[in-house]
């Protein structure tokens, strides 16, 4: 499977994979049922933190959604503080930021937290990092991290054997073969894989793109290899986001804001916050979303077809 074949995933083949993987994620307590607005203006009042996701609630690919930055801007207004935590890990900071300015928007570097500074973290935290790999985008030089990465992508064939560990932060320049040769080396010698990215599946404006997540679970069931994953719904994301929260902030004023389920809605209700799952322009768009949270038990608090 090349790049160029890999958006052939439904939003029903996402929600089933998601599921299958249930046992890897975190566990949450859920209300008993979810309201409707029609946007995030009806219900801006109940909470003083909003935390966006950025695929399907702010952006589709690289086209804003339209209203988004108007939406901020009337939030920043009324006092409020908001947050975009993104699982796209290809890009570090400033780079992020500058994305997020082509799309129109204007984020601080404060309100910007990413999955890839949960894997920076956790890299740095490794006790022996003098050989480690990384698989991500051409122009990825991941100057962030702390000890020098082996592009694995950058050579002719890459010897995934050669490296005590991985951090995979991108799907860009992935293929099936390299999944298959990746899983094979770790069938062979298992090593600590990072995932940066524990997306699925993201929208684009020609459909739902494989992400990281999507193949490091793949790893783990295929290969055993111990697998860790930072981003949402994982724990580490969130710390970045609470340790950034105006003090004293009650964990229900925390309002998360995302087109998924299993990463946006679980990840947030695991941490106390309230969710708003988005419906109109990410993974469940022209969908019945309720048939899905009904299946999950993954029940947000509000229902919401944009912010």
């Amino acid at each position: 499977m090349q790049s160029s074949d890999r958006d052939g995933m439904t939003a029903e083949d996402a929600f089933r994979f998601y599921e299958s993987v249930r046992s890897r994620l975190p566990s949450a307590a859920h209300p008993q049922t979810f309201s409707h607005a029609a946007d995030l203006g009806e219900i801006a009042e109940n909470y003083d933190v909003f935390v966006f996701d950025a695929f399907g609630v702010l952006n589709v690919g690289d086209t804003p959604i339209a209203g988004a930055r108007a939406r901020l801007d009337a939030l920043r207004a009324a006092g409020k503080t908001v947050f975009v935590l993104t699982n796209a890990a290809s890009l570090g900071r400033q780079a992020t930021l500058a994305k997020f300015a082509r799309l129109g928007f204007d984020f601080a570097e404060r309100e910007i937290v990413s999955s890839r500074e949960g894997a920076r973290l956790a890299f740095a935290a490794v006790p022996d990092k003098a050989n480690w790999g990384v698989i991500t985008t051409a122009e990825d030089e991941c100057a962030d991290f702390d000890a020098p990465l082996r592009g694995l992508l950058d050579e002719a064939k890459p010897d995934f054997d050669a490296v005590e560990g991985i951090v995979f932060l991108s799907t860009a320049r992935w293929t099936e073969d390299l999944q298959q040769a990746l899983e094979a080396s770790m069938l062979r010698r298992p090593r600590p894989l990072i995932v940066g990215n524990p997306d699925a599946v993201a929208p684009r404006e020609s459909g739902l793109s494989l992400e990281p997540g999507f193949f490091g679970h793949r790893v783990a069931d295929r290969a055993g290899a111990p697998v860790a994953f930072h981003g949402k719904p994982f724990p580490s994301v969130y710390d970045l986001v609470e340790r950034a929260l105006p003090g004293g902030t009650p964990a229900g004023r925390v309002l998360m804001l995302g087109d998924t389920l299993h990463t946006d809605v679980l990840g947030a209700a695991a941490r106390g916050w309230a969710t708003a799952l988005v419906s109109d322009h990410g993974l469940f768009r022209g969908l019945d979303v309720e048939r899905f949270i009904e299946e999950s038990g993954i029940v947000p608090d509000w229902i919401i077809p944009a912010i």
